[in-house]
Formats: C-alpha cells, sequence, structure tokens
C-alpha cells in the first residue's frame, strides 16, 4: 500500500492554468505505483466524472474535490479590491454526503458568489460541510496568509473559524515545499504551519498543488498562463510559476523533500483511506411527468397511443389495422418493460407545446423508426411507410434508454426550452456545457503568440498543418508525418520546434466552456442532487457543469444516467414555418406541412432542375448535379441521396442512377434479399437494411443485431471475423443456403456495412427535404422572401438567393418606404422587395414608425387612416423619431428607399435643408403665435436640381448600404464579352469543370505571407450567377498585382478546386476585361443548364 497520496492536484480543467489531461495524470499515478489519487480543479468540478471512472478502470481510488475559492468577507460583498481578494481552501469528498456538499458549493459559488472568481464564504461552508474534508490551502489560504503576517491571536482567531465548521479530525494543516531553488518565504511559512499544527493537535498533510505531469512540462505550463492571461513569456509584470516544480511528484521524492517532517507524507495516505465516495453512475433519472388523477404513467401512454391511433390509423368503422395494432402492442411492451413511458409522455409534451405556439419540429436518428412516436406527433414520417425498424431505436435487451433527438425552428428554441423550464421548475432544467480544446492548428498560434513570436510566422507554420478528415482529428504528430515540409522546418528551425514541442503538451486540453448547441438536462429532484451549475459565459443562462458525456448514458455508458434532450434550432425549419405562414396571410391556404401531397409534380421537377438553393441538405453544388442526373420522382429517391452522398457511399450514386433508368441492371443474388433492397434498386443504402437481412436471413435475434451493428460499425477486423461466420453459419441454418452462397452474400454486403446510414435519419431529413422543395416549387416567392428574411445576416447566401430568383423568374427590388415591411416583402409573384431591416444605419424605431404610419389601421392626429406616403413633406412630417438623422435619410436615399420620391443624388444634395424642413413639424403640438393660430411649418419643399447619380455611384450605394447590388449589376454592360470569353461560376461548380476561364468583379481582397515570406492573394470573384473564392499564388501576384483591387473586372484562366468540400479556383492567368483577352471559353464543354 502507497504511504503517499497526492490530494491537492490540477488537470487541464483548471482552465488556461492546469496543464494535465485526465488519462495521462491517472496513467502517471499508475506508473509511480499509487493506489488512490485526488482531483482538486479550481473553483470548479468539470473533471469529475471522467476521473472518477477512468480512476475505477485504472484500479485507482478516485478522490473527489475542489480548490475552493473564500471570499474574504460575505459571497455577497463585491466591491473594489478588497473583495477581488480570495483564500483558497482545498475540500475533499469522503463519502456521498461530502460528495453533493461539493456539487452544492460550488454551485452556489458560481451562482451568487462569482466576482472574478466563484466564491463561496464561511457561513455558507458551514451549512454544506458534512462528510467533507478541509486542507488549510496553499500559501494564498487564509490560515496561511495569517501565519505569516498577523499575530498569534488573530492566527488562533482564523484557526478557529475553520474548527468551527469543521470537526479536528476533518480539519488538515497543508503544507507544500515546491520551490526549485531554496526560497526563504516558503520555509519559514511551512515552519510556522508545522510549529501552529504541533501546537493545536492537529494533523499536517504534504501536497505538491500538482499542475503538470513532468517538471520538464513547467515551460509549457508556463506558456498557458500566459495564453490565459494574454501575456507573453517576455513579460515581466505577469504571473509566473516557472520557479517551482508543480510537477505529479513520486512518493520517494515527497518523502525527501519533507524529511523532516515525514508524518506529513504518511497522513496523505490516512485522509485518502477516510475517502470512501462511490458516485453513482449507469442510472436511470427520469423527470417526473403529470397524468390524469387515477392513471399511473404507463397507463396514460398506453390510452393516449390507442386514442391517437384512431385519428391516425383509424378505418371509416374506427377501426385498427391488426398489423398495425400489432406493431403499435409490440411497442408499447417494450417501452413499459423497460420503464421508458415517462421519457416519451416528456417529450411528447414539448413537441405538442411547440407546435401550439407554430414551431415546426422534426426528429434526427433512429426515432423516426417508432410507430408510437409517430402516434404521440414525436415524430413526422410512418415508419411503417417508410420500412424503419424500430428495434434500431429501441430492444428489449439495449441496456441504453432511448434517445429522441428534436429539431426545431431556431426561433422557437428559446420558447420552447422556457415552456420546459417552466413545467418542471428552474430547478430541475439546464442547459449542457461544452468544452472547446486546443487543436492542433490553434495551439501552435496560441503558443507561438505567447511565445512573442511574430504572428506571420506562427500562421505560416499553422497553415502547414493539414485538416483533419470527417470523424478524425489532425494531431501535430500526424500532421509531422505527412508534411515533409513542417517536418523540415521543426528539424531546421528551433523557434519552429519549440512552438511545436509546446504545442503538442498543449494540444487537447481544454481551453474554454461553452453552452451546448442542442443539450438539456431534466431531473426528478434539483440539479444539485447530481451536478454542479454555472453561468453561461459571460451571459445569464444557467448550464451544467459536467459535459453530455458525463451527463448521459447514450453518448457513454459510465455517465450519472440523467435525461438529456437534444432541442437543436434549425433556420431551415425556421424558414418552413415562416412560408406557410405568409402563404396562409397571403392566400388564405392552409398548408399542413406533415401531409403534404405526394408525390408533387412541381416538387421533383424543381429538383430535377437543380433548383435546389433553400431545399434542405439538396443545396450543394454536387448533390444538385446528381439530382439532375437521377430526376427523382419519388420520396424514397431524396431518402437515398441523403445517405449515399457522403465520404465513401458516394461512389456507389452512379451506379444507383444507372439502375434507377434501367431496371435491367438490377440483379438480387437471392429473391428474399428483393423485399428489403427493392426501393434502393438492389443496393445496399441503410445501415438498418443490413441489419434486416441479418435478422430475417441470417436467423440473429435482435440482441444479436445490435452487436452486429456495432461491430460493422467500428469494423474491428477479429469482431468482423466473428460476425462474418457466425452470419455465413446463420444463413445455412435460417435460409438454407449453401456455404457457398452465403460466403457469397458477405462478400457482397461486408464493403457495404461500413457505409451503411441509419435509415430513419435518412427519412426523416428527406420529409424536411421535401417540405422545403414543396414550398419552393409552389409558393416560390413567399419561400424566397422568408429564406431571405432568416439569412439576412449572411450576405454571401442573399446574393446566391437573389440569383436563384432572378433564374426563377422573381425580380428581388431595392427597399421602398411605401412597400417594404421590415423584412423580404413579397409584393406579387414575381416580385419581392428588400425590407428595411436590411438597410444598414437605419435603427429598428424609424423601421417601425415607417410601418405604423403606412399601415391602414394606424389613424393620424386628425382621426384619419394616413397609408402610403405621398410625397418627401408626407414622409418627414409623418415619420418623427429622435433617432431619424442625417444617416437614416442617407441609408434611405442611397438604397434606394426613396426612389418614389426623386432622384437618388438630387435627395442626398438636399438632406441638410430636408432635415431643417422637417424639424418645423417635430415642435410641441400646442406651440402658437402671437396671435393665438397655431403654427404651421412650410407644406411644401422645393429640391434643389443636380446632375442624377450615376449607375456605378447608385451600385456602389446599394453595395454599401444591403450589401449587395440590386438594382442592376457592374457585370450587366459586359455580358456579352463573358458569355464570350468565360464560363459562368455556378456552371464550373456545378459541373465539377476541371479547368475553365471565369469572368467577374473582384469582391474581396486577402493578401498575405507565404511561407518562405513572398506575397499572394486571395479573392472573392463574382459574377451574375454567383461568387467563388480564386487563390493567386505568388508568381501569378507579383506579375499582376495592380489587378488583385476591388471592383476590378477580371478574366482569369484556371483549374476549380473541391478540397475539403469547398469549391476554389486555383488561377494561372489574369487579365482585365477589354485588355487582350485570354481564349475564349471552349465551345465544346457540355454545361448543365438548371
Amino acid at each position: 500500500m502507497s504511504q503517499f497520496t497526492h490530494l491537492h492536484v490540477h488537470s487541464h480543467y483548471s482552465l488556461l492554468d492546469g496543464l494535465s489531461k485526465i488519462d495521462e495524470l491517472i496513467s502517471r499515478a499508475k506508473q509511480l505505483g499509487m493506489d488512490s489519487l485526488a482531483l482538486t480543479d479550481h473553483g470548479v468540478m468539470y473533471g469529475v466524472i471522467p476521473f472518477y471512472n477512468a480512476c475505477l478502470d485504472a484500479g485507482i481510488k478516485p478522490i473527489i474535490g475542489v480548490e475552493a475559492y473564500i471570499a474574504p468577507r460575505s459571497l455577497s460583498d463585491k466591491s473594489g479590491k478588497l473583495d477581488s481578494d480570495y483564500h483558497h481552501l482545498t475540500l475533499l469528498a469522503q463519502n456521498e454526503d461530502g460528495y453533493k456538499n461539493l456539487l452544492k458549493l460550488t454551485t452556489i459559488a458560481h451562482l451568487e458568489g462569482f466576482y472574478y472568481k466563484p466564491r463561496i464564504d464561511l457561513e455558507v461552508l458551514k451549512k454544506h460541510s458534512s462528510g467533507l474534508i478541509a486542507l488549510s490551502g496553499c500559501a494564498r489560504g487564509e490560515l496561511a496568509r495569517t501565519v505569516l503576517n498577523h499575530s498569534d491571536a488573530e492566527i488562533k482567531t482564523v484557526l478557529q473559524k475553520y474548527l468551527n465548521i469543521f470537526e479536528r479530525d476533518n480539519f488538515y494543516i497543508e503544507i507544500q515545499r515546491n520551490s526549485r531553488l531554496a526560497d526563504p518565504q516558503e520555509e519559514n511559512l511551512l515552519k510556522k504551519l508545522v510549529a501552529l499544527a504541533r501546537q493545536e493537535n492537529l494533523k499536517l498533510v504534504a501536497t505538491a498543488d500538482s499542475h503538470y505531469i513532468h517538471p520538464e512540462d513547467a515551460e509549457a505550463q508556463d506558456i498557458l498562463i500566459c495564453i490565459g492571461t494574454a501575456r507573453t513569456v517576455n513579460d515581466t509584470d505577469r504571473l509566473d510559476m516557472r520557479g517551482y516544480d508543480l510537477s505529479l511528484k513520486s512518493e520517494t521524492e515527497m518523502l525527501d523533500r519533507f524529511k523532516d517532517v515525514p508524518e506529513a507524507v504518511s497522513n496523505t495516505a490516512l485522509v485518502a483511506g477516510r475517502c470512501q465516495l462511490k458516485i453513482k453512475t449507469d442510472q436511470r433519472y427520469f423527470p417526473k411527468v403529470e397524468v390524469p388523477a387515477g392513471l399511473t404513467s404507463s397507463e396514460y401512454l398506453r390510452k393516449t397511443t390507442y386514442e391517437r391511433a384512431l385519428a391516425l390509423y383509424g378505418d371509416k368503422d374506427r377501426m385498427i389495422a391488426e398489423d398495425i395494432k400489432t406493431r403499435i402492442d409490440y411497442e408499447l411492451n417494450i417501452i413499459l418493460k423497460k420503464g421508458f413511458d415517462t421519457y416519451f409522455l416528456m417529450v411528447a409534451d414539448v413537441v405538442e407545446a411547440a407546435h401550439k405556439v407554430g414551431a415546426v419540429t422534426n426528429t434526427r436518428g433512429s426515432a423516426a423508426g417508432s410507430i408510437v412516436g409517430r402516434i404521440l406527433g414525436i415524430t413526422n414520417v410512418d415508419p411503417l411507410y417508410y420500412e424503419l425498424p424500430f428495434e434500431r431505436f429501441l430492444t428489449e435487451h439495449r441496456p441504453t434508454p432511448p434517445d429522441i433527438d428534436l429539431d426545431i425552428s431556431d426561433t422557437h428554441r428559446d420558447e420552447a426550452i422556457q415552456y420546459i423550464t417552466q413545467k418542471y421548475g428552474p430547478d430541475k432544467v439546464a442547459q449542457i456545457i461544452t468544452f472547446g480544446t486546443m487543436m492542433a492548428r490553434a495551439a501552435v498560434r496560441d503558443v507561438g503568440r505567447a511565445l512573442g513570436v511574430a504572428y506571420s510566422k506562427c500562421d505560416q507554420i499553422a497553415k502547414m498543418i493539414p485538416f483533419g478528415k470527417q470523424g478524425f482529428q489532425m494531431t501535430l504528430e500526424k500532421a509531422l508525418d505527412l508534411n515533409p515540409d513542417l517536418k523540415a522546418a521543426y528539424d531546421r528551425d528551433p523557434e519552429t520546434q519549440k512552438i511545436l514541442k509546446n504545442a503538442q503538451k498543449l494540444e487537447g486540453g481544454a481551453r474554454h466552456a461553452s453552452v451546448h448547441a442542442a443539450g438539456i438536462v431534466i431531473t426528478p429532484t434539483p440539479l444539485t442532487d447530481y451536478m454542479p451549475l454555472q453561468h453561461e459565459p459571460d451571459g445569464e443562462r444557467i448550464i451544467t457543469q459536467y459535459d453530455m458525456y458525463a451527463l448521459d448514458i447514450n453518448a457513454n455508458s459510465k455517465a450519472i444516467g440523467v435525461v438529456k434532450l437534444d432541442l437543436l434550432g434549425i433556420r431551415n425549419l425556421s424558414i418552413l414555418e415562416a412560408s406557410v405562414k405568409l402563404t396562409k396571410k397571403r392566400f388564405g391556404v392552409d398548408i399542413d406541412i406533415y401531409n403534404l401531397p405526394h408525390p408533387d409534380k412541381k416538387t421533383f421537377k424543381l429538383l430535377s432542375e437543380g433548383h435546389t438553393f433553400g431545399v434542405f441538405q439538396m443545396g450543394s453544388s454536387g448533390i444538385t448535379r446528381y439530382l439532375m442526373d437521377l430526376k427523382p420522382n419519388s420520396i424514397f429517391d431524396i431518402m437515398a441521396m441523403i445517405a449515399l452522398y457522403r465520404p465513401g457511399p458516394m461512389q456507389f450514386i452512379p451506379d444507383y442512377i444507372k439502375r434507377k433508368h434501367n431496371p435491367k441492371l438490377i440483379h438480387y443474388m437471392d429473391l428474399a434479399l428483393e423485399k428489403i433492397l427493392k426501393r434502393t434498386y438492389g443496393i445496399l443504402v441503410y445501415q438498418d437494411d443490413l441489419l434486416t437481412i441479418a435478422h430475417d436471413l441470417a436467423g440473429y435475434t435482435w440482441e444479436e443485431v445490435d452487436k452486429f451493428r456495432k461491430a460493422v460499425g467500428k469494423k474491428i477486423p477479429a469482431e468482423m471475423a466473428k460476425q462474418k461466420e457466425k452470419f455465413i453459419k446463420g444463413c445455412v441454418q435460417t435460409s438454407g443456403w449453401s456455404q457457398a452462397k452465403a460466403s457469397e452474400i458477405w462478400a457482397w454486403i461486408e464493403p457495404f456495412a461500413a457505409y451503411g446510414f441509419n435509415k430513419s435519419h435518412s427519412a426523416s431529413y428527406a420529409a424536411v427535404s421535401y417540405q422545403t422543395a414543396f414550398m419552393k416549387a409552389n409558393y416560390t416567392a413567399e419561400f424566397m422572401a422568408c429564406l431571405m428574411t432568416a439569412e439576412s445576416g449572411d450576405l454571401e447566401t442573399i446574393a446566391e438567393a437573389v440569383d436563384e430568383c432572378r433564374i426563377l423568374g422573381i425580380e428581388v427590388l431595392p427597399p421602398d418606404v411605401n412597400e417594404s415591411l421590415a423584412n423580404f416583402t413579397v409584393i406579387d409573384e414575381t416580385h419581392i422587395r428588400f425590407g428595411l431591416n436590411a438597410v444598414k444605419n437605419l435603427g429598428s424605431d424609424v423601421i417601425n414608425i415607417i410601418i405604423e404610419q403606412r399601415s391602414p389601421r394606424f389613424a393620424g392626429d386628425a382621426g384619419k387612416l394616413n397609408g402610403k406616403f405621398d410625397s418627401i413633406e408626407d414622409f418627414v412630417k409623418r415619420v418623427q423619431s429622435r433617432n431619424f438623422n442625417k444617416k437614416s435619410w442617407e441609408a434611405l436615399a442611397k438604397s434606394g428607399a426613396l426612389d418614389s420620391f426623386g432622384e437618388r443624388n438630387q435627395l442626398l444634395a438636399n438632406t441638410e435643408a430636408i432635415l431643417e424642413f422637417a424639424k418645423g413639424f417635430s415642435k410641441p403640438r400646442n406651440q402658437t403665435s402671437l396671435f393665438g393660430s397655431a403654427l404651421m411649418p412650410q407644406t411644401k419643399f422645393k429640391l434643389r436640381e443636380v446632375e442624377p447619380a450615376t449607375k456605378k455611384e447608385k451600385l456602389t450605394w446599394e453595395k454599401e448600404l444591403l450589401g449587395l447590388y440590386v438594382s442592376a449589376h457592374p457585370l450587366e454592360d459586359h455580358a456579352e464579352q463573358l458569355q464570350k470569353f468565360a464560363q459562368p461560376i455556378k456552371q464550373v461548380v456545378l459541373n465539377k469543370l476541371p479547368l475553365a476561364t471565369l469572368g467577374g468583379i473582384v469582391t474581396r481582397v486577402q493578401r498575405i505571407l507565404t511561407k518562405k515570406g513572398k506575397p499572394m492573394a486571395f479573392i472573392d470573384l463574382e459574377d451574375l450567377s454567383g461568387t467563388i473564392e480564386v487563390i493567386i499564388f505568388q508568381s501569378l501576384y507579383s506579375q499582376h498585382k495592380d489587378l488583385v483591387a476591388m471592383e476590378k473586372i477580371l478574366l482569369i484562366k484556371g483549374k476549380l478546386s473541391d478540397k475539403d468540400g469547398e469549391a476554389k479556383f486555383i488561377a494561372d492567368e489574369i487579365k482585365e476585361l477589354g485588355q487582350q483577352a485570354l481564349p475564349s471559353a471552349p465551345q465544346s464543354v457540355t454545361i448543365k443548364i438548371p
């Protein structure tokens, strides 16, 4: 048994202070022969669950604690320097009672006591001291500070405060000896603390305040501190811990350091022996749901399911078909047997509440395979129609609870969370924390900055690190193996080597906390019975300190086991919701978005012609090209494309398309496979179909199918070999096939196995794809207006949308004070106007007044209906706001919103006079002249004549105020030349033409230095069909740098690159349009025009 245990240890969850990663920390403790280890991060418990589980896996006893911050007065005192100075105290949980008190203390520190740091006070500590052991803390502990600087009487007073909270056996005097060189102050403190302990008959414990694992990690930790404090190692006025050894020391080293007080070392083992905490993991903590009196939750679920099933599946005699009833009973029996009734009722209630406020919802993952979920309104697709197996979602033998991931209109997500909070109580609902980690490129930049290395050099090194592939993050170790240039720089340049070596030590560590995009936890009793809480960084929302891997059994089998609900805000659903409401407002048409006619000819025509912009999951150039080849005429085609358009299975798309158009190419190795694969033309697209083959044809039980699913998903060779043997044997026994045939079928399915996609997920997403395509095809103007409103913060997307409108025969007009609403406004089926919100420098109050004054419901001073503005005078008279100023007027005039009152340049030239004229209407209403009559300002205004704005000026103003050209395009005058010498950007990207000549206007220029210090550039080139980033390497840039400028109209010959899935164009030749042109666009290339 070890004589020493580290009781004061920090991990990387002491953000930007601790360096040690959990696994490395425990591995080192194991290597040193330690049988127990504590975790005491600064004021937080982020790492508790992963630390606890990893310790148990390694055969080490985990000791859970925290280094708390003690407020100098009370936790409610938060003023000036006095309260910003805090004391440290090390707290350890002896048992479950102590652990729960740590959860509560940490939560109170963050939610109530936060002032620079999360603080508690001694009053709160006393209330929650049961089950805790306290160590007096490091040199910043209150007792240590008092011992160094105050009288014996004051020392005794401070000590007694802590002894009044903790029994003498639960309070230890903590001593440290971490200086690398002799430190008189440290020695003086140690001697005084030892003397105090012996005088008061208190036990001593020696700690190492470990912040990293090995002594040589000190430099990396020093850099980490610099990153966290925004300093460099060269700064002199900074926190510098390099004089201390804060490594995870061995027992031998600790005994040597404390040979004058050996009991301080051995006492750590006594403390470790007293800590016997067992945290309950792998539990099932479902929230309590309200059910009608006289019914249990299981009875209520069954009753509700059958009542709603009648409405959905009942015939005219209110009877449900036997096969449907069998499926319902089968699912309900499993759900109830597993105790998941409250979970289904809870999720159904959330969805129902969302629908009541008009939100559109959808599910992700395998939940769509449940007919009970469909009946309750949780899911939107019929599992019988789509042939979705329930067992992919839930089986009797699967240990994990169901996991239903909900998508919701992003405009309603906060509203839904508020509903859940009110329903279950604010003390039982919180959003989940997530941690941003230092990835390879970011770590290099952070370390370089902290070392004071020039940004350009750090940037060069970072850009030599390749991007990771989907699901596989790039590491610095891999990057050095993959990129010879990076390895050469590492070998030849000491500064580069220093950056990379230290970055490797920081890589993968937690850098900051944030809020998970979707995750919410709901508990049956207060959250602090299970986890600590805090406020979101720089915000007021309450979030958990445990992440989803510590909370959710579905994410980690050793998690606590509280219910996590994924509620993800999706913009496409908001667009759907808004377009349905706008259609109702304009035409009085009620569209049931969940029950659309299928097949709809307009919808499939739209997809087949490649008009996929704004269609959920269908908008990329690659999938659009395949859809044009496929010519889908069924939602099952959309469903298959969603599954196949991914790295790996994409290789099967051409075969899928050929089989659809030529059924003679479809071949089944056995007729039994036709039933399963008919809808995918004999191609194994979905993992669910593979599982069905294993179950139906190879005789697997659903419990065995679950193991089969995990095996093929991970594709572990040894496990695959076992499954191969089992599958072949099962096919022989169940289907009566020969060994050879069974082996042949295994050989056929094995390549597909790793690529198979979740069928329920595909069905759910295909439904949204169809919904968005339906609205775009049938209510085009309404859909596009809502899409542009939703994307109004993204100018690139708006520009694409405007171009798409043009292709579809809809003109997008500049804003107009007489027609525009706040958002993009449908004028008629062929015209959409920019909304007033899109105009820069125009405040929301001015916008509201303009719309309000124009409304026929608004009565003016005389009680008459005002309606549209009929002149400048009428406009300035009625739009009265202290925020309506010169900037507002110029924004409206330049953007074209006042075109109905006059020419733009004339309106701008008269700005001062118009605003002076407007002041006459803003005087108090009851002001009168000397003769008693009301003062009336001049009622007519004459505009001073000036030269009209040129087309170029108008377009420049539109670009400035609206972000893009609206009334025309600078390239329209060059259309003939562009058609002759260039190919449209959209078609080059869509058809993946390897070599092309592009023509367009430069809308962005970014110049950088290469790793050799040579200049190059990235530009955005825009034509009438779209925009693309063009890369101009050093040699070409040096020849034509005068052409690389904003608003230059260029012809660029080069090649298309879609590395990392993003289309870019690499320039080989550049000319300005109008100069001697590049060779004209090749006439022999076939381009698909949507």
